[in-house]
């Protein structure tokens, strides 16, 4: 599966996609994953997903989360949700509604992530 597959008839989940792709490119090597339920960002590991909350959930729901990964927890407001799925690693749950909202601060949390995930 592409992401261009999964994100097929997500017109904003695939603007979101390309700019967080286009600002990824600018801080170094990655690779994607594309499965049934997520497009995976890599290094060494994953280190940010971009998934569609309308395959899960019900109800109204932003149009695609960014999941980043943090070896520390960030405390930031803009986080619809953080979790600890193992110990030293948190998710950090990112709903965005816009291209846009892929703005320096993101591109700072990916950056560390990535940097995290070599």
């Amino acid at each position: 599966m592409t992401p261009e597959d999964f994100l097929d008839g997500h017109a904003t989940a695939s603007a979101v996609y390309e700019t967080v792709r286009q600002r990824l490119g600018e801080l170094g090597p990655f690779e994607t994953r594309t499965t049934k339920s997520q497009i995976a960002f890599r290094r060494r590991r994953g280190f940010a997903y971009l998934w569609l909350p309308g395959q899960y959930l019900r109800g109204p729901h932003a149009d695609v989360v960014l999941s980043i990964a943090l070896d520390r927890h960030d405390a930031s407001s803009r986080f619809k949700e953080v979790v600890q799925p193992t110990p030293g690693r948190w998710m950090h749950h990112l709903e965005l509604g816009d291209p846009d909202d892929v703005d320096a601060e993101v591109v700072r949390w990916l950056e560390e992530a990535a940097r995290d995930a070599d």
